[in-house]
């Protein structure tokens, strides 16, 4: 086919170190926290914000267990057969795929709800805090995809279809780059933006989860369903799709019920 582009094949070992290596995959984990760290030491400079500089260390550790715990655990349970509940050693290889976001949602949820309380913040002004760390990691993560040749688009005769020999030889959705462009840096810019000034507690987090959802949804629909799994309802809910819907919802209700709440709404009321 003319014109079409062709997956570089890009080698899933960034270097080798005598026995060691160390996959591209964990590199983009490395960079997604590493972003999350200065853009942390950014907010926290910020007189609103409920983090200190001297506490974001602490908090990105939490922070950091929530996602791989809940990445892994939440694979094992939405998407994968039962080879890695046979091999609980395996949640720790993070380098070899296989993380479900919404289960690294709900970790750093749980993280979060914990460090809140030992720390007497308010759990959605810390997840306001939070949610613009966020997106840069995914947009990673959506390139670590790519690199590994992984969770590929349905096929396209779009001018941008790329071929991936290993599936067939019609062009395909680089459903991985559109994840990236759209989960990551366009979810960034805009809850970044909302968040540069003081906002009604709540609203920020739930823009991300509402963003975050509707950005998944739109993507899965050129997305190839897990093998295994196939599509849940027809030939189109996948199983992002079903997991992603209850996102859009509580993100919206969040959003709703922070504005109405602001102390501006009720001085005006």
């Amino acid at each position: 086919m003319p014109g079409m582009l062709r997956y570089p094949n890009i080698d899933p070992v960034a270097i080798s170190l005598g026995p060691l290596d160390i996959h591209w995959y964990g590199v983009m984990y490395a960079i997604g926290f590493g972003l999350a760290w200065w853009l942390g030491r950014l907010r926290a400079r910020r007189a609103d914000t409920p983090v200190s500089p001297a506490a974001l260390d602490d908090l990105l550790l939490y922070g950091a267990v929530g996602v791989v715990l809940g990445g892994r655990m939440g694979y094992a349970l939405f998407y994968a057969n039962t080879s890695l509940l046979a091999d609980p050693l395996a949640i720790l290889r993070i380098w070899e795929g296989g993380m479900a976001f919404h289960g690294g949602l709900i970790g750093v949820i749980v993280a979060m709800t914990l460090y809140a309380w030992r720390h007497g913040i308010r759990p959605l002004a810390l997840g306001d805090f939070v949610a613009p760390l966020i997106a840069p990691g995914l947009a990673a993560g959506r390139l670590g995809n790519f690199i590994n040749g992984e969770l590929w688009g349905a096929p396209t005769n779009l001018p941008w279809g790329m071929v991936y020999p290993p599936l067939a030889p019609e062009p395909r959705h680089p459903s991985q780059l559109y994840e990236m462009a759209l989960e990551g840096i366009v979810l960034f810019l805009l809850v970044w933006w909302v968040s540069r000034v003081p906002r009604p507690t709540g609203l920020v987090t739930g823009l991300f989860l509402a963003g975050y959802g509707v950005a998944r949804f739109v993507v899965e629909w050129v997305r190839l369903p897990d093998a295994h799994i196939g599509y849940l309802l027809g030939d189109w809910l996948t199983m992002g799709q079903l997991l992603s819907a209850p996102m859009i919802v509580v993100g919206l209700a969040l959003m709703a019920w922070a504005l109405r709440t602001s102390p501006t709404n009720k001085e005006t009321a």
